[in-house]
């Protein structure tokens, strides 16, 4: 491994981090909401907030691009107001993995959250505790588990991202190429041996990220 290699995890790490970072705040929300509410259209938010997983990647950052261009509707939106893009460059690879890695995070807290006990929220709140503070104090704490265990899987995710970062970010070296991307531009020039030492590094990430999640998880099963 170079050190141009390991600057290039280094930069996937800090995207994949910063995308996980904006994703938790929205996604557990909406994991709350899905787990203990039931409201008009709630299928057809699930059904949307799947669709990433289940979209060829190439085709979600298709979507991605129409909407953050400076002609779509809320790249536009950014660049006449704030003067900035998101598309080919560092900001379209955090959107991309964020987006990409949403569902997962979802699903995970949705789950963790669902299998709170109820009763002991029922007490807090005969204790005088606000909703506010039942959340912060009793529901977070007990489904911490299973909501890390979601951190991480979205983090796995993240860093193997490719169809929807190439679109919507592309591929441009030292600016928005991940370790995935470099990975298969070494593949296209035929540079193999440099391939296999990236997919080497990130078969071990991954593979750590995804025990620590089950780990958790399977203790975020034991505890309910």
């Amino acid at each position: 491994m170079t050190s141009q290699d390991w600057r290039l995890f280094a930069f996937t790490i800090g995207m994949a981090l910063m995308s996980v970072a904006m994703l938790v705040p929205p996604g557990l929300c909406l994991a709350w909401l899905l787990a203990r509410r039931n409201w008009r259209g709630k299928s057809l938010i699930e059904t949307v907030v799947t669709m990433p997983m289940v979209l060829p990647p190439v085709a979600t950052g298709l979507i991605l691009l129409k909407l953050f261009s400076r002609r779509g509707w809320i790249g536009g939106f950014l660049w006449k107001s704030f003067g900035f893009t998101i598309v080919f460059n560092w900001r379209g690879v955090v959107v991309a993995l964020a987006i990409m890695s949403f569902p997962l995070f979802v699903r995970s807290a949705r789950v963790a959250l669902a299998g709170v006990n109820p009763r002991f929220e029922q007490i807090a709140a005969t204790l005088g505790a606000s909703p506010v503070r039942i959340f912060w104090t009793v529901t977070l704490p007990l489904a911490r588990r299973g909501i890390l265990a979601g951190v991480l899987l979205a983090m796995a995710r993240a860093l193997g991202e490719f169809g929807a970062t190439v679109v919507l970010a592309g591929n441009i070296p030292d600016q928005t190429q991940t370790v995935s991307l470099a990975i298969y531009q070494s593949i296209q020039t035929g540079d193999d041996a440099h391939a296999l030492r990236l997919l080497g590094v990130s078969i071990a990430t991954a593979f750590t990220l995804v025990g620590l999640s089950e780990r958790f998880s399977s203790r975020s099963r034991a505890s309910v």
